[in-house]
């Protein structure tokens, strides 16, 4: 019994250890997205990306034809000069998704926000960096030209995330010399999406997530 036991907890271990170690590949999509609202439409590249497991489509992303950034902050810990609430584009799931704290998220079509966390211990282990974009239905998120202040932006991100917590995925400063470009990096299996918008270049991990 004991040896069965020990038999089925390791088929177990290795079938998790599969799942998860899935590869990755970009797929590039023709077109917005059919639903787009309107009040979105004329801010949106045609160009969007699609990223498939060996499930089927993870997620889709558009970003918006042009990202406004500023100079480099002089915070190391933020690597982007973007303003709080700026909106960077859309993200759909085909099926049940995850934010970058692991938690579920709903099929459908969200809008992306960028926003720096504060450093109050809150948010310790998410990422070295404090760059996110946080994830609202597009449903309730109808106005892209919004810069919503980080608790009013994290309270809109509730609504996708259905917890307490907003729904945020990670940006980094993008490794490749290629745009755009998937990879794979971290001892997470993390999965970035890496793309040049204009003169800026940002990459955003859409699959893998870490506690805290």
């Amino acid at each position: 019994m004991t040896k069965r036991l020990v038999l089925l907890c390791t088929t177990a271990l290795s079938l998790t250890t599969a799942l998860s170690a899935q590869d990755y590949k970009l797929e590039t999509i023709a077109g917005a997205p059919p639903d787009l609202p309107t009040a979105y439409a004329s801010s949106i590249a045609t160009t969007g990306y699609r990223i498939t497991g060996s499930a089927g489509p993870k997620c889709e992303i558009w970003f918006r034809k042009s990202i406004p950034a500023g100079a480099q902050p002089s915070d190391n810990s933020i690597v982007f000069g973007i303003a709080q609430g700026t909106f960077l584009g859309v993200i759909r799931f085909p099926g049940k998704g995850e934010d970058r704290r692991g938690q579920q998220i709903n099929p459908g079509l969200y809008t992306l926000r960028y926003s720096n966390f504060p450093v109050d211990g809150a948010h310790q282990g998410v990422a070295p960096q404090r760059d996110f974009a946080l994830m609202t239905p597009i449903a309730t998120d109808t106005d892209p030209n919004a810069k919503p202040a980080f608790d009013a932006l994290v309270q809109m991100s509730t609504k996708a995330s259905g917890s307490p917590h907003p729904a945020v995925l990670s940006l980094e400063s993008p490794n490749g010399a290629t745009f755009p470009s998937l990879t794979k990096e971290g001892d997470n299996a993390d999965w970035v999406l890496s793309v040049q918008i204009g003169e800026l270049k940002i990459a955003i991990i859409l699959v893998g997530h870490v506690q805290g």
